[in-house]
């Protein structure tokens, strides 16, 4: 163990993998910050209703409500018949969903990365990469 710490390979890697993991942990989630409404009355339970009615009309969510026996319109006399803060509460969850959902860039962009690490190891390990 001691001749392979020794090597200059071994002492590039080493660095280059505290540079990349000093990297990657100076990133921080992202913040979000918005202004908060003071009143509670019907206006902010009708964006509510009006952002769940959006929410229950896309095509995904249409097919697992028909997929678990429960038709749109049984779904929409349910949420119009919750509390305030139950309402609220399910339509920042929605949105919570809607916002998670992604195109697949994160994955691309991920695996773009790791191909080139492995390619710059291969190069200080004096490695040879061919493509044919």
């Amino acid at each position: 163990m001691e001749s392979i710490r020794g090597t200059a390979w071994f002492f590039a890697l080493a660095l280059s993998m505290a540079v990349w993991m000093g990297l990657l942990g100076s990133f921080r989630g992202v913040a979000e910050a918005g202004m908060v409404a003071s009143h509670s009355g019907g206006d902010l339970r009708g964006a509510d209703a009006a952002r769940m009615q959006a929410f229950l009309e896309r095509k995904v969510v249409l097919q697992k409500l028909v997929d678990y026996g429960v038709s749109p319109e049984e779904a929409m006399v349910k949420i119009k018949s919750m509390s305030d803060g139950d309402l609220h509460r399910l339509a920042s969850l929605a949105d919570r969903a809607a916002a998670g959902a992604d195109s697949g860039a994160d994955v691309a962009i991920t695996l773009a990365v790791l191909i080139i690490l492995i390619l710059v190891i291969l190069m200080l390990m004096n490695k040879r990469v061919v493509v044919r």
